[in-house]
């Protein structure tokens, strides 16, 4: 009996910490209400774009006057599309994970549709709009190549398969893996050096495919502007003019297919796959995530969605 005193003795006086403490952990940890780090992920087609952001955790502390908060982690992402050429009220639509923290949710587009995450150790998660993300388990194969590369690319390939690349990874030297073939069906990803036929995709700094056509898009630093090449001849080109300081800016652009779309210098601009063409107008310039100028400097913008 008289443990059993003691030990409710020893709660009351930890309750009274808590109170004291204004509350106890769960209390002191909590989800930010609104949403951070917005961030274009891809475009769906000509006038929607997709949109990834995540909640932040903060922890209280005591101040010398009042309670402080600091951030001690993110999670909870969400995936929200957007009308970028015409004002609406809101999302067309959007998911939040409920896991506890999910890194690199956003890590590119797939497809039209579909957005990659993970670090693709063991496996890729897939986020198809308007469904929940699901993940897929991989097996990892190599052939006629070592070492293999940090994956920071998942785009299209030939034969309803995916190719999956590094930002050096065509160029690596000797026996080096240059690609990966991603083979959702087989659960496979497959490490690879570039064969002939595929040899001129080194100078890409983007590469997808098009039906049985592989498209490339290479920077000319010389002249300040891009290339659109398929199978290797070239078929378009773009150049940036008027613009001041551009030569400080050109390194930091990105510069990338997102689905049917380019995106390149926050400006956005389509690819007619069918001729092999870029198609510049109507042009959207994007401010920020939110925000989008038109062809007729008209402003497209939302406020920072909260569900």
């Amino acid at each position: 009996m008289k443990n059993v005193v003691s030990r409710l003795i020893a709660v009351a006086m930890a309750m009274l910490a808590c109170v004291g403490m204004w509350g106890c952990s769960e209390d002191r940890i909590r989800w930010n209400e609104g949403f951070s780090g917005a961030e274009i992920v891809g475009f769906v087609d000509d006038s929607l774009v997709m949109v990834g952001s995540y909640q932040m955790r903060t922890e209280s502390h005591e101040g010398l006057f009042e309670p402080y908060w600091d951030v001690i982690e993110s999670g909870h992402e969400r995936l929200c599309v957007y009308n970028y050429r015409v004002q609406e009220d809101g999302p067309r639509w959007c998911d939040t994970l409920g896991e506890y923290n999910m890194t690199n949710a956003f890590r590119g587009q797939m497809t039209d549709s579909i957005v990659w995450g993970g670090d693709l150790s063991n496996s890729i998660r897939l986020w198809k709009i308007g469904e929940s993300q699901h993940q897929i388990k991989l097996k990892k194969l190599t052939e006629g190549c070592s070492g293999e590369f940090g994956i920071t690319s998942v785009k299209q390939w030939l034969d309803g398969k995916f190719i999956a690349r590094g930002d050096k990874s065509l160029n690596a030297n000797d026996y080096g893996c240059q690609y990966a073939v991603l083979d959702t069906i087989a659960g496979t990803l497959t490490f690879k050096r570039l064969g002939d036929d595929l040899e001129w995709i080194k100078e890409c700094d983007d590469v997808r495919a098009w039906g049985k056509d592989v498209y490339c898009l290479w920077k000319n630093n010389e002249k300040t502007g891009f290339l659109l090449g398929i199978n290797g001849q070239k078929k378009d080109s773009v150049y940036v003019v008027n613009v001041p300081n551009i030569s400080d800016l050109w390194n930091s652009f990105e510069f990338c297919f997102m689905g049917k779309m380019l995106y390149f210098g926050h400006n956005i601009n389509s690819v007619d796959f069918y001729n092999g063409q870029i198609i510049i107008y109507p042009n959207v310039k994007a401010t920020s995530a939110f925000n989008y100028v038109d062809e007729n400097d008209n402003n497209v913008n939302y406020e920072f969605f909260r569900e």
